[in-house]
């Protein structure tokens, strides 16, 4: 057990925009856990700007001087996929606890070296897949491991956002599919991930990725670029448990039903919507058993939340517990979910959807 605060720095804590900035920072912050002790951007300004921002001392836009020359304990990588294989790798080999968000990298490889490394290093990791801590979906579980739903005979679960023409400059990378960003990666593995944690795992799946818009316009510039990344994701398939599952996840132009997840049991049925993405929050849980007659929200506890009330609530929640937990497994060696060895595992079923889908044949896992 540490006597002082971990010391962070966070790579891509820029104050202008970013994930980092509405999540990482205002969690570290707010967590007496920690200290944020130093921030990293591309550039030089920007990183002296963000330090000011933020009311950090050290500022760096080389992140290996700032895993030279800052004290730090932890390393928090939020930035674009295709850099987080390196940065992640020299914060590993510098000896230092990583937090990385998903997908920890750009293809099943990159991820493997990475656990891999961090098995060798000795150190704790932590993989931004937040909806695993997520007090509502750590409620579902629950009642599901209760005996709530009973058996579990099927699950349906959809997520349908808008957003794929509305796409600036500094974004329309994304139309490529190697760089491991896209509909697929993100939009569908966060849920899929949750769903796993609540059912359990699959045993076989079918699967179709789609390219439905083809080409994206940069509102911007006007650039026009080919797209062969997925935007529409529709798997079938069992879980280990014997349940039926259908999944359906897309980006579409306008209007989106958003987020739902249904499960049906021999003695009930729960129910967990939202008008976005599961895992930043915002996600409400209903049910009913065989003794009632229509679904009723369903509470969740206060004792699966314990942070501040700065915290408590918005996209910063989940993200905050997911520090707790790693604080926890830092210093007192308690085990988390969410480290290096869950994304390769992540990784590994995401491959065998794409193998699905290209053969169009059933997988076996």
């Amino acid at each position: 057990m540490t006597s002082r605060p971990l010391r962070v720095g966070v790579i891509g804590a820029s104050a202008k925009r970013g994930w980092a900035r509405n999540t990482h920072v205002p969690a570290l912050l707010a967590l007496p856990d920690y200290e944020l002790a130093a921030v990293c951007t591309s550039h030089k300004d920007t990183a002296e700007s963000s330090a000011k921002h933020f009311g950090v001392l050290e500022s760096y836009h080389d992140h290996r001087l700032m895993l030279e020359n800052a004290d730090l304990d932890v390393v928090a990588v939020s930035v674009r996929v295709p850099f987080h294989y390196r940065l992640t790798m020299d914060a590993l080999n510098a000896g230092k606890h990583v937090y990385t968000e998903w997908p920890l990298g750009s293809n099943l490889d990159e991820a493997i070296e990475m656990a891999e490394l961090a098995r060798v290093k000795n150190v704790s990791t932590m993989i931004g897949l937040q909806a695993r801590v997520s007090p509502v979906f750590l409620r579902a579980r629950e009642l599901i491991d209760q005996g709530y739903v009973g058996k579990i005979l099927s699950s349906r679960l959809t997520l349908i956002n808008p957003g794929i023409l509305s796409r600036t400059s500094t974004d329309i990378w994304q139309n490529d599919r190697s760089t491991g960003v896209n509909t697929f990666t993100i939009s569908f593995a966060h849920p899929i991930d949750a769903l796993c944690m609540c059912l359990g795992e699959f045993k076989e799946v079918s699967a179709i990725l789609s390219t439905q818009v083809k080409k994206w316009q940069a509102t911007d510039t006007g650039k026009e670029v080919d797209v062969n990344s997925p935007d529409n994701v529709m798997i079938s398939g069992i879980l280990e448990s014997g349940a039926a599952v259908s999944v359906h996840v897309a980006t579409i132009p306008w209007n989106g039903s958003g987020y739902q997840f249904e499960i049906y049991g021999t003695e009930g049925t729960l129910v967990l919507d939202s008008p976005a993405h599961a895992q930043m929050g915002g996600v409400n849980i209903r049910g009913s058993d065989s003794e009632k007659r229509k679904l009723e929200v369903i509470e969740v506890p206060d004792g699966l939340s314990s942070l501040p009330d700065s915290v408590r609530s918005g996209v910063v929640s989940n993200v905050a517990h997911m520090w707790k937990k790693f604080a926890n497994n830092i210093c007192d060696g308690v085990p988390v979910e969410t480290d290096f060895e869950l994304a390769v595992r992540l990784h590994r079923f995401l491959n065998v959807i794409e193998r699905a889908s290209d053969t169009g044949m059933r997988q076996t896992l």
